[in-house]
């Protein structure tokens, strides 16, 4: 460990960069939402803390508590936030971390090389948009506490007895009057992330229990994560339903230009490439240099040896970047001192000192690799020509969509009813389930901004589809003529041009069955795959039919589920009339209208992506051909399926 790092975490590390009073007025600002993903993330400011004590050396244990009032108990076995008095702010230094935003070690490069967290923002933040946060602290042999209601302390940190434990445990409520939609944890959530800190960091040990409610067995919903291998087990934990090619994970960790680098990589018979990188355990699912250094080492280093091998020879076109990541999954895990972000969402990293650092340390793991490896080499050849081959199919189909999607009037596909609206922030699409329903959903549409665009069955799952068969399945084809975006070009096929976006709700809109859900599934397989960019910029919605409608004389009211049929069966009292929708083609245009497309009225479900590795794992688990994992998934999902992947 270097000696910067050795030196004493004492009030002195703690740097007030500024004060916090406007947190609980602008959240946003700070957690991104005051949704969903702002309550979790919550949980993840309080863990970063106990991160950067690991990265730093002084901690291998952290447990996560949802406790039974739906509160949150984190603790570690790190050094303990420091409780000496702070001489700038006359207070005790962990008031001063609790109290002011910006505060904390991992401002002082003498206590933290690097650090992970929302660039800072810290455990304050949570503080601030909590209703109560109990902080204690086991340092020297005593321990400390001190408790704060909205940010607030409320008496001096004090000294309540000994103890022969050293580390931090912070419990806090968050506030309902901030977090208005919910403050009630997801387990599922929570695990995930959880699980890739695990393997982000490996030989921490991560725990998380729920003790809200007991299992079958009498115990507690628990998970306990640890890695010894690192990205290596992540790598055979995303890729566990697909089919390796080669004999073992390709990994390396090592130090270049003083940057940390770890790379993992995977090659597997499916057709997409899927590339997660992070920077100090941040998700950076924009991208950025080290990912930009990651794609040079790889191509220039397999270029050099497909060359040498003489594989190349009878091929009669030049291979291009795309073909060597193919069926590959990776993972590139970078560590910065000071990490420079950009992009929309602040996660695309940077740093122009970062590519050369990941190229070299990949072109050097992959040398090494080839040399060792000659059947391993030859299989990964040969799947780079065969995308090469299927990339010149592709770019075909391609332009066969590009040329309908410029064409004007005619254009469209004839299935299309197109609203009168031009406007496409006002206009909304619905895809729907077969020519019945949208049938119906034409009559009961309001037509002034809202199209219909009639989907023929089960689109093609690309899942398990080569690039030029899903540019040629006529109803992907509509897709993209419809929404009017056009397609990256033959060099950068991932990327979507979405400045001609006709719509800016595209709402999937299938049978609340089996069958519906299968199909729905197979849209968002779809999307996630070749238009990742609608989803991240928040333009792809499920819609949500209902499941019965309950009638006793002239009243009636619908339920979307078993539960709130029987609470309204039982309101009514008596006998009722129940009818049990199939289908969206059962209802009228009419009750379509009223229960599903009023915007007034109806629900409708954002789709989001909060874990990308996660999203990765699991649609590559619901369509590819591995059948076990994907019946336990549904087996434990089927009635409380979250479908924010």
């Amino acid at each position: 460990m270097s000696e910067e790092i050795k030196k004493d975490y004492s009030a002195d590390s703690i740097q007030a960069l500024e004060g916090m009073e406007h947190v609980r007025m602008r959240p946003s600002m700070y957690i991104g939402d005051v949704g969903n993903r702002g309550l979790h993330h919550l949980v993840y400011e309080v863990v970063d803390n106990s991160i950067d004590e690991a990265m730093a050396g002084h901690c291998d244990a952290i447990d996560v508590v949802i406790n039974e009032d739906g509160s949150i108990t984190t603790k570690d076995n790190g050094r303990g936030i420091p409780i000496d008095l702070h001489k700038k702010e006359g207070v005790s230094a962990l008031e001063v971390v609790m109290t002011k935003i910006g505060a904390g070690g991992k401002f002082d490069k003498d206590s933290y090389k690097v650090s992970g967290g929302l660039h800072g923002v810290g455990v304050s933040v949570v503080n601030a948009l909590s209703e109560h946060l109990h902080a204690v602290v086991h340092k020297n042999g005593q321990l400390w506490e001190q408790e704060y209601s909205k940010g607030k302390p409320l008496y001096p940190v004090r000294n309540v007895g000994e103890t022969d434990f050293t580390g931090t445990v912070v419990t806090f409520q968050p506030d309902s009057s901030i977090f208005k939609e919910s403050t009630r944890y997801n387990y599922d959530t929570l695990a995930s992330r959880l699980r890739e800190l695990a393997y982000l960091n490996k030989g921490i040990k991560i725990s998380l229990i729920d003790k809200r409610e007991k299992e079958e067995d009498g115990e507690f919903k628990q998970d306990h994560f640890h890695s010894e291998e690192g990205l290596k087990e992540f790598i055979r934990f995303l890729d566990a339903t697909r089919e390796p090619i080669i004999s073992d994970v390709i990994s390396m960790e090592g130090e270049k230009n003083e940057i940390p680098v770890e790379v993992a990589m995977v090659y597997n018979n499916s057709y997409n490439e899927n590339l997660h990188s992070y920077v100090n355990n941040i998700n950076t699912h924009e991208g950025g240099t080290h990912l930009s250094g990651f794609r040079r080492g790889l191509t220039s280093t397999l270029k050099k040896y497909a060359d040498a091998s003489g594989m190349l020879d009878k091929l009669k076109f030049e291979i291009a970047g795309d073909d060597f990541r193919e069926g590959l999954t990776a993972i590139v895990s970078v560590k910065v001192a000071e990490p420079q972000f950009e992009g929309q969402t602040k996660t695309k990293l940077g740093n122009r000192e970062v590519t050369s650092a990941v190229s070299q340390a990949v072109s050097e793991m992959l040398e090494i690799y080839l040399e060792e490896n000659p059947n391993d080499a030859k299989v990964i050849v040969q799947k780079v020509i065969l995308a090469a081959q299927a990339r010149h199919a592709a770019k075909k189909a391609r332009e066969m969509v590009q040329r309908k999607t410029v064409m004007s009037g005619g254009g469209l596909p004839g299935k299309l009813s197109d609203c009168s609206e031009q406007d496409p922030e006002q206009c909304e699409v619905f895809l729907v389930e077969g020519d019945s329903a949208g049938g119906t959903a034409k009559q009961g549409r309001d037509r002034n901004f809202q199209a219909i665009l009639p989907l023929r069955g089960k689109i093609l799952n690309v899942e398990k589809a080569m690039k030029h068969r899903v540019f040629e399945n006529e109803e992907i084809r509509n897709i993209y003529t419809a929404l009017g975006v056009t397609i990256g070009t033959e060099e950068d096929t991932k990327a979507l041009n979405l400045s001609k976006l006709r719509y800016h709700k595209i709402v999937i809109m299938c049978d609340a069955d089996v069958d519906g859900s299968h199909i729905a599934t197979l849209i968002l397989t779809f999307f996630f795959r070749y238009m990742k960019e609608l989803i991240e910029a928040g333009h792809i919605y499920i819609a949500t039919p209902p499941l019965y409608l309950i009638k006793k004389g002239s009243r009636k009211r619908y339920a979307w589920s078993e539960k709130e049929r029987d609470e309204i069966t039982n309101e009514y009292a008596g006998s009722v009339g129940i009818q049990r929708y199939k289908g969206l083609g059962e209802m009228n245009a009419e009750q379509l209208w009223d229960t599903t497309m009023n915007p007034e009225f109806r629900t409708l479900r954002q789709v989001t992506i909060d874990n990308g590795t996660e999203a990765d794992r699991i649609f590559s688990m619901l369509m590819g051909d591995e059948v076990p994992p994907r019946r336990e998934f549904i087996e434990k999902n089927a009635v409380y399926a979250n479908i924010d992947a």
